[in-house]
């Protein structure tokens, strides 16, 4: 028999979607609702900040006083929904029945949804996580639990780091860390890495009959988007496949691009952004080195015409990719838990690489599918949110990790 949804994971999951911690906003508001929760169970929270003091990241460990925990790590901030086509408000966490196929003429099943900006990524984890608090505080289970809830994970995994660091200076060595993303209840062993990178061209304007005397600086961005262009058929060609990823090889690809005032003039300035996605077999920072020597050959011939022309390059976000493995026991622990066999590659990227690289073993796996994420009329099923919370009762129960 599937286990039933309780009520109070629903009623918190509904609350944590109705807050609006969109990345460019505060998360406080869903911060300071997790920390008085924690403390009306006599828990006691730890808060970092970010530089201005409107985003924090909460730790708070459950079972204080045993030798270690378990990390349930979530991330509090969503993407925002400008410009997309949603029947529902984002911010409403409404729950609706979606008519499921089945072979049965007689009777149409429904399937129950939790709608909203986060439902699946990730306020779900989070909410069932701290509505079952009580569980983990009255376990008998020899190790404790540590909730770790992060900021602006969707612009660059800032938080995390900060969440991390702080960990370290208080001494804190979890045995394993389980991340909270939507993988439909499959533990996700691997992911890509995801580096992101702002370029700046500064040539030399001139007005279009006079090209000799300038550097068009939208022409030499060009060349360098050709240049990525390049590798990324590169990767597609020669790169050595990683089966099990939908794209089973690194990729490059350029997002935005700007340059130019008008048609009769040559454009002195150009910038445009760009990422890499690789492999976690694949290092990025050499792809990066590539672009930027390319771009180094081109400078002086730019710098012929005027002196200060040149590239400028801004590293905007740098996800690590993250490979762990079927054989670790945190991921046969989130198997067991999840009563599920198989496990996965996820194409997004997530705060487990980071988590990982901090010498904590590490493996993802949430309710809800990344399909629904980032996208209108985002939602989560319950069905997925129950196994969720079953997931979680059972590591309050858990014994031994291996």
């Amino acid at each position: 028999m599937a286990h039933p949804l309780s009520a109070r994971s629903l009623e918190f999951a509904q609350t944590l979607v109705r807050m609006n911690t969109v990345s460019a906003n505060s998360n406080l508001e869903l911060i300071d609702f997790a920390r008085d929760h924690l403390a009306g169970l006599g828990i006691r929270s730890r808060l970092t900040y970010n530089a201005d003091r409107t985003k924090a990241n909460l730790f708070a460990t459950l079972g204080a006083g045993k030798p270690a925990g378990v990390i349930l790590s979530g991330h509090t901030d969503t993407v925002p929904w400008d410009g997309q086509d949603w029947s529902v408000d984002p911010l409403s966490a409404i729950v609706q029945d979606w008519p499921q196929d089945n072979d049965d003429d007689e009777a149409t099943a429904v399937e129950p949804r939790l709608y909203g900006r986060g439902a699946a990524d990730m306020k779900s984890f989070i909410a069932i996580a701290l509505a079952n608090a009580e569980c983990f505080i009255e376990s008998d289970s020899p190790f404790a639990v540590h909730f770790a809830f992060s900021y602006d994970e969707e612009v660059g995994c800032f938080g995390v780091r900060e969440l991390i660091a702080d960990m370290k200076d208080q001494r804190i060595h979890p045995l394993a860390c389980i991340i909270g993303e939507p993988t439909h209840m499959v533990p996700a062993i691997a992911h890509k890495g995801v580096y992101r990178y702002r370029c700046c061209v500064r040539g030399k304007e001139a007005h279009s009959s006079l090209t000799p005397q300038s550097v068009n600086a939208i022409e030499m961005a060009a060349r360098v988007v050709g240049k990525l262009r390049d590798m990324a058929d590169g990767f597609e060609r020669d790169e050595p496949r990683y089966e099990g990823f939908d794209v089973p090889y690194s990729t490059a690809s350029v997002g935005q691009f700007h340059g130019g005032i008008a048609d009769n003039v040559v454009p002195r300035d150009a910038e445009f952004r760009y990422e890499f996605r690789n492999l976690p077999t694949a290092d990025a920072l050499l792809m990066q080195k590539e672009i930027a020597t390319y771009a180094a050959h081109m400078e002086p011939g730019m710098k012929k015409v005027a002196p200060d022309a040149g590239f400028s390059f801004e590293t905007l976000c740098e996800v690590p990719s993250f490979l762990g493995s079927a054989s670790d026991p945190v991921t046969r622990l989130a198997q067991r838990l999840a009563d599920e066999p198989r496990t996965t590659l996820v194409a997004f990227g997530t705060e487990a690489g980071i988590f990982k690289g901090a010498g904590i073993p590490t493996v993802v796996c949430g309710p809800g599918s990344i399909v629904q994420a980032h996208q209108p009329d985002e939602f989560v099923t319950l069905a997925q949110l129950a196994r969720c919370e079953a997931f979680l009762q059972q590591l309050a129960k858990t014994r031994e990790i291996r």
